[in-house]
């Protein structure tokens, strides 16, 4: 297997593992084996424009088709909208050139991905989109449009009894010099 399957097989099995049971991300393989592109719906909200009105309002569901191409990992994957968005970063395509490097996570570009759409985090700098640069510059107030955390909780794992060990600490000044104002601690468990 070459390195370019490798990875896509280790990105799909990384995939598996973050989304399968997120509540704000679906990720669906729709080519490959292993897969190479995917449809990805992030359930925050994000900005689109109200054709009938002209001006930017909220949408709770947005869709991006990743595609990782014959050159990938070397060359960022391809991201498409395939849902209406209005955001400085994103037009046809997503820029993710701002934080992709050939040792970045699939599953930390899907991320990425979330936040921009949430407004946490775009580059009016850059724009793919300048009307909407221009917008988000004059209405920095609005944002983020969404705040939730899409980094899902690291699960807990017990291991070995499932009673919890009950131990006393013991806080003691360190009897080390030290060239600083705050005072050393040396902790005992017993």
């Amino acid at each position: 297997m070459n390195a370019r399957l490798r990875r896509l097989e280790s990105d799909y099995k990384s995939l598996k593992l973050e989304f399968s049971r997120h509540p704000f991300i679906d990720v669906e393989p729709i080519a490959g084996d292993p897969p190479e592109k995917y449809l990805v719906t992030f359930k925050v909200k994000g900005y689109k424009m109200d054709e009938k009105s002209g001006k930017p309002t909220l949408a709770n569901r947005h869709q991006v088709e990743v595609y990782l191409h014959a050159n990938y990992p070397r060359e960022k994957p391809k991201c498409q909208m395939k849902t209406p968005i209005f955001h400085p970063n994103f037009r046809y395509q997503v820029c993710i050139g701002d934080f992709w490097g050939a040792g970045e996570r699939l599953v930390d570009i899907i991320i990425q991905i979330g936040d921009m759409i949430q407004y946490k985090n775009y580059n009016p700098k850059s724009p793919l989109n300048i009307e909407a640069s221009r917008w988000a510059k004059e209405n920095v107030h609005r944002f983020p449009a969404d705040n939730v955390d899409l980094w899902q909780p690291e699960p807990e794992v017990n291991v070995g009894d499932s009673q919890k060990d009950n131990f006393d600490i013991l806080l003691t000044p360190s009897k080390r010099k030290i060239n600083s104002e705050k005072s050393d601690v040396d902790i005992k468990l017993f």
